[in-house]
């Protein structure tokens, strides 16, 4: 018998002052099995970074076709196409020709800076791929704050983050491995 989903509720209060967004989400999140409260969290937190209406989260590690979360517009083209982790090369070329932006959120340490060195070299030249990596300090902190049922707000100001639920504030930094940076005010 196949292992069952683990369905996670959050309340996702943004208030991201680089984009002028704010704006209060619930968002159901089903955690596969093999999925792990950090790799969750760190889905919750590309969801602040790209945080819009069409904004939606795909139907996880078991579809191969469909990215963490993505953002399509009204003629079902994929406007934006976002993977947590380290997704393997073909899978970021696909999202790449299928995808106006692609982004993916490495994290983990070293083993994220390995992945990245082995698959430069190939994916280094796609114009619409940007790489962001977080630190596993970050990460880590993030997976604290992981509950069955979350109250989190999450403020971006100036490309800094702040996750933070009643009790914990976790200062995040993403380094831009590739592409573009957190939008930030001039």
């Amino acid at each position: 018998m196949a292992l069952k989903a683990t369905i996670f509720k959050a309340a996702l209060q943004i208030a991201d002052m680089d984009r002028n967004y704010y704006h209060d989400h619930a968002l159901t999140i089903a955690r596969h099995p093999s999925e792990t409260d950090e790799r969750m969290m760190v889905r919750v937190l590309a969801f602040a970074l790209h945080a819009h209406d069409a904004l939606a989260f795909g139907n996880g590690l078991s579809a191969e076709d469909e990215p963490d979360l993505w953002q399509k517009d009204l003629t079902g083209a994929i406007r934006i196409w976002i993977d947590v982790g380290l997704p393997h090369e073909k899978r970021v070329r696909k999202a790449c020709s299928r995808a106006a932006q692609v982004f993916i959120y490495s994290y983990g340490g070293r083993t994220a800076e390995t992945w990245w060195d082995k698959v430069d070299a190939r994916l280094g030249r796609a114009s619409n791929l940007t790489v962001r990596n977080l630190p596993a300090a970050g990460s880590q902190a993030l997976a604290r704050l992981a509950a069955r049922h979350m109250r989190l707000q999450c403020t971006i100001q100036d490309g800094q983050i702040w996750v933070a639920d009643a009790d914990h504030t976790v200062p995040l930094a993403l380094a831009v491995v590739k592409g573009l940076p957190l939008p930030s005010r001039p």
